[in-house]
């Protein structure tokens, strides 16, 4: 008797792997030629970069040393009107884990910002291989990762991203779902069976 069972099972997980294929292979392609199309992102998406807002800063120092990785770095003074200010400050991206304690520890909660950006890649690993400028390993890191000053700031590339403000994230597109794309099949017809 089992031998019997034995074969007429023969080759069932085989047909039912075939027959998945054979039902995904008719369907609709989702692909996105990345370049080209780019897709919305979350409204919360923690971006690769921080948007600095110099208008708004207190110079209070608390993103810097909520960062557990020291990324950021801010030189501050007081200014005629005995208020402090921010001389400079940087952010080494080569060093951030985007972990956005800077952002929630932040005391004014509109001075500094996730952005939207997950697109920051460099040719160089570093700027000049021969030059160490410290003992460190941290000290030899690429230096077209540091922002500063003026370059943190929002503008038409980098967005402020929603992640921990519900105001900002309520004025973004909606993020753009591949079921929602039309597929393969709906752009050839479109296109004339071409």
């Amino acid at each position: 008797m089992s031998l019997f069972n034995a074969q007429r099972h023969f080759g069932k997980g085989l047909w039912q792997g075939l027959l998945l294929t054979i039902k995904h292979l008719f369907r609709p392609w989702i692909t996105v030629q990345y370049p080209e199309q780019k897709l919305n992102m979350s409204r919360r998406l923690r971006g690769s970069d921080v948007i600095w807002r110099r208008d708004t800063c207190i110079a209070c120092h608390a993103c810097e040393r909520a960062c557990p990785t020291g990324c950021i770095k801010m030189e501050s003074s007081r200014g005629e009107d005995r208020k402090l200010k921010v001389d400079h400050i940087s952010i080494d991206f080569g060093l951030c884990i985007f972990c956005g304690l800077c952002i929630e520890a932040c005391p004014t909660g509109v001075s500094i910002y996730m952005s939207r950006g997950y697109e920051r890649t460099t040719y160089f690993g570093t700027d000049n291989p021969d030059a160490r400028t410290g003992k460190t390993p941290a000290d030899h890191r690429c230096r077209q990762l540091v922002l500063t000053n003026d370059e943190l700031l929002p503008s038409e590339t980098r967005q402020i991203s929603g992640y921990d403000r519900p105001e900002v994230a309520e004025k973004l597109p909606a993020q753009t779902l591949l079921l929602d794309k039309p597929g393969y099949f709906a752009n050839r017809a479109a296109k004339g069976g071409r």
